[in-house]
């Protein structure tokens, strides 16, 4: 790509990310620590499941079936494979998920939410939604939420690309 291209598309030719770029890249993952930090001590004070449970739960709750191949729900939650094996062993030992056969294929598995993850999931939203508004959303007036979401899906959708 030519230096002129690439400073069209807010590049640095030799690779390297303008200051602007940087900037926004890192008061992003200074908030996002930030915030997940202090959602994960409010989950933690209401005595319910910690975030990662949630995530791995809200997964399951809506997939259909409330169910997913175990490689399925790791790509969903970003967790590595071995990661999502020692959570799914937790979760299904708390009572919150079961783990079922894959009838086609014998070396898979299923991720199956239970009735009890359902419940668990009832009793930590009020939390976390609460969390979301307290340390994220009520910062934002409604033209930077979308512009946010605009941009980010963006920068989402360009990294899922293969």
């Amino acid at each position: 790509m030519s230096e002129e291209r690439a400073r069209e598309r807010g590049e640095q030719p030799s690779g390297r990310v303008d200051e602007a770029r940087m900037a926004a890249w890192q008061v992003f993952l200074g908030a996002h620590a930030a915030i997940i930090a202090r959602i994960e001590r409010d989950l933690a004070a209401a005595g319910v499941i910690p975030l990662t449970w949630y995530d791995v739960l809200i997964e399951l709750y809506e997939a259909p079936d409330r169910r997913l191949r175990l490689h399925e729900l790791a790509d969903a939650v970003v967790l590595s494979r071995s990661g999502l094996t020692r959570l799914v062993d937790r979760l299904a030992a708390a009572g919150l998920l079961r783990r079922e056969p894959d009838p086609a294929d014998r070396r898979g598995a299923f991720a199956v939410l239970t009735a009890e993850g359902v419940r668990a999931l009832g009793r930590a939203w009020p939390v976390y939604s609460r969390g979301i508004d307290r340390y994220f959303a009520r910062d934002l007036n409604d033209e930077e939420a979308r512009a946010i979401t605009a941009a980010l899906g963006r920068v989402r959708d360009a990294a899922r690309e293969p």
